[in-house]
């Protein structure tokens, strides 16, 4: 029996070994058929918990790029771009190997050589490029003078590199919208640029460029590849992508000759005499197309200096009392009811009427003169005893056939209707001579359009459209009342009481009417007072016996301190600009404008070598200033193709750091210059010109840099 058990005993490890090993065997298949079922599956399916593996690998190895479309291109009326795309780039530098594949650096390994390549293309300085490529982060960037480069820039610097074998220094390219004239119809051109929510799309956010964003913008395409690891592109592959859709081009009405000349010359008077605002329009006088126009505040839409002043674009946002400008419309609609006796007598000075009292601006006026002599001396009670003939409500129905109230339908965002409550007896009379009624210069120059037009208004327009139909509006007045309000009008420049008689030009007739109008105190509901404290305007319409522009200017509440009368500051833009503008656009002209643009084009001194220019500029005698050490010029003010007199001061950026120029001497309107070309901040004290500055002259400056100079009037 014992033996028996230990026999079975011994049986039984033998049989638990075997039946472990069968076991053991039907797990390994089960495991190998579970995994080759798994593998099978996944091969046939592609996925794995859910995820497309085919998806991973294309979001591992595929590279999405935007193909950006071109935002179309606004041109001024002779074909000169004045709003153009243009491919921006910002410089970085890469400081940490990580990043780089094997055998192929990515990153910077010669710092001083590559700082010193980089200052001969930057305005920034060696030592500084070199401190920040030797800092302990794995990549710099370099402020204001490693961004926005152009192409031109860009490739210069890749060449100098790649010549000297450097690496490190990586662009990432943007769309960037270049205004290439600066301050030139700033808030009318506008701007388009990228937002937060959209860094591929430019977007107009102002004036022309926001009123024809859909017709500016175009469609984004997008590329699709396959890139390795270390980004480089896998060869043999095939690209997927889809082209973009351009935007189309936009021509505007606009001058660039006048436009820079008019800029030019109402900066000179804004910087004078410091007005709250100033606004600026010359049309053409049969088609209503806007051949200049300008304000202060504005900015430079290159460099956006003080856009932070105003968004609004006076030309059609800015609402005012016009004053006795409005007489000429007065004057007009008294003709056409046959009330104006120009031979009739009356008493100036004052006149007591519906409730109030109407006064002249010579309170004791000038005894009993007819109206021809009121409208001369611009009486305003002349123009009541007009509105008291026709009947005022007769003068209401002309007010509304000159469009008032109601929005002109420019092409531009945010046009205001102005006002014209026309309700109280005495509110309706002061309407006569431009009180109690609030209008937009757009507004003002289609009804002073009627007038130079044989009766019929005009719509103002900036974007030429050969299929406007320019005759569209019926007559508001006759064209022999048109002609005879012209003539009347040509009487207030050439008597010799006239309001209007510094507005003379030699060689040309004018009509034109001058405007002094009161400012509402909208805390108090009353009109300000002082001298200061008015809106004092002109409109001229030349010439006179066949007009073709019309020039309307406004200068609010100027400062008096080298003039007696506002009307000054603005004569000092109305006679430049409408002399100029009639020698381009009257007969004969034509040859002299193409003579004066030959001369102009030894202006334009960008992308050349800095001592040739130098060399040029001082046979030619004329004052200059050079910023940087460069050999290349990068920026000049005054720009391209402005006309200037042979004492304003020529700036000069060149490549390479910035240094300061020798400011002794300078006015305060060259320094704002200097400001603006360089970014610096300035601090200036005293009037007249440059004595002394904070900074010897060749010191190195950068944007921000903060210069402090003091002015005197004594300078020599």
């Amino acid at each position: 029996m014992k033996q028996l058990r230990k026999k079975v005993i011994k049986a039984n490890p033998f049989r638990n070994r075997k039946q472990i090993a069968i076991f053991m065997y039907l797990m390994c298949f089960v495991l190998f058929f579970s995994l080759l079922f798994r593998f099978t599956w996944i091969m046939v399916k592609g996925e794995v918990n859910g995820e497309d593996l085919h998806e991973n690998v294309e979001r591992l190895y595929t590279r999405s790029s935007i193909l950006q479309a071109r935002r179309g291109t606004i041109y001024d009326r002779n074909g000169n771009p004045v709003a153009l795309d243009a491919a921006s780039f910002q410089m970085i530098g890469v400081l940490t190997p990580e990043w780089s594949a094997p055998n192929r650096p990515q990153h910077v390994e010669d710092s001083r050589a590559v700082a010193r390549i980089l200052s001969e293309h930057i305005a920034m300085g060696e030592n500084d490029i070199y401190d920040r490529l030797s800092s302990d982060r794995k990549q710099v960037e370099f402020g204001s003078a490693g961004s926005n480069l152009n192409y031109g820039t860009m490739s210069a610097i890749r060449d100098a590199l790649e010549e000297e074998e450097l690496t490190g220094i990586r662009f990432e390219e943007s769309r960037s919208r270049l205004y290439p004239n600066g301050t030139f119809a700033s808030h009318t051109i506008g701007l388009a640029q990228t937002s937060e929510e959209n860094e591929n799309q430019l977007t107009g956010v102002m004036g022309i460029e926001q009123q024809f964003d859909d017709l500016l913008s175009g469609k984004n395409g997008w590329r699709r590849l396959q890139r390795d690891r270390f980004g480089y592109v896998i060869p043999g592959q095939d690209i997927d992508e889809q082209e973009p859709v351009h935007g189309e081009d936009l021509q505007l009405t606009i001058d660039r000759r006048l436009q820079i000349f008019l800029e030019s010359v109402v900066e000179d008077v804004s910087q004078a005499h410091q007005p709250k605002y100033i606004t600026a329009n010359l049309m053409h006088a049969q088609t209503g197309e806007i051949l200049a126009t300008s304000q202060r505040p504005t900015f430079n839409a290159t460099t956006r200096e003080g856009i932070d002043q105003s968004w609004q674009n006076l030309l059609t946002d800015y609402t005012f009392e016009p004053g006795s400008t409005m007489k000429v419309l007065t004057l007009a609609a008294s003709i056409q009811e046959g009330t104006f006796s120009p031979n009739d007598y009356f008493k100036s000075g004052q006149l007591n009427i519906a409730g109030g009292v109407v006064r002249d601006v010579r309170r004791e006026g000038w005894g009993t003169i007819s109206h021809l002599e009121g409208l001369v001396r611009s009486s305003n009670v002349s123009f009541v005893h007009q509105v008291e003939e026709m009947g005022r409500n007769t003068w209401g129905e002309y007010l509304d056939a000159f469009g008032f109230g109601e929005q002109t339908g420019i092409a531009l965002p945010n046009e205001a209707r102005g006002s014209n409550p026309f309700e109280w007896p005495l509110q309706k009379l002061n309407t006569s001579f431009g009180q109690g009624i609030a209008v937009t210069p757009v507004q003002m120059l289609r009804a002073f359009s009627a007038v130079t037009n044989g009766g019929r208004m005009v719509n103002p327009h900036l974007v030429k459209d050969p299929d406007l139909d320019l005759k569209e509006s019926e007559p508001v007045i006759s064209e022999e009342t048109a002609q005879q309000t012209m003539a009347y009008l040509k009487e207030t420049v050439t008597d010799e009481n006239g309001t209007g008689q510094n507005y003379q030009i030699d060689g040309f007739e004018i009509a034109a009417k001058t405007g002094t109008a009161q400012i509402p105190d909208p805390d108090t509901g009353r009109y300000l007072t002082g001298r200061e404290n008015h809106v004092f305007s002109v409109v001229g319409m030349a010439p006179a016996d066949d007009p073709e522009l019309i020039l309307f200017v406004t200068v609010q509440q100027p400062q008096l301190n080298t003039i007696t009368h506002g009307g000054q500051a603005v004569q000092q833009i109305f006679n430049p600009v409408m002399r100029r503008a009639l020698e381009y656009y009257t007969a004969g002209s034509d040859e002299q404008a193409r003579q004066q643009d030959t001369a102009l084009e030894m202006s334009r001194f960008i992308e050349r070598d800095t001592q040739d220019v130098l060399n040029y500029l001082s046979k030619q005698k004329h004052p200059y200033s050079v910023i940087g050490t460069g050999d290349r010029v990068v920026q000049q003010l005054p720009v391209y193709e402005s006309e200037i007199d042979e004492s304003q001061r020529l700036l000069l950026l060149t490549n390479g750091a910035m240094t300061l120029p020798d400011l002794t001497g300078w006015s305060r309107g060259e320094l704002h210059k200097l400001r603006e070309l360089t970014g610096i901040s300035l601090q200036i004290e005293g009037e007249g010109f440059v004595t002394e500055q904070n900074l010897a002259a060749g010191s190195f400056i950068e944007t921000g840099t903060e210069i402090m100079v003091q002015l005197s009037a004594n300078q020599e």
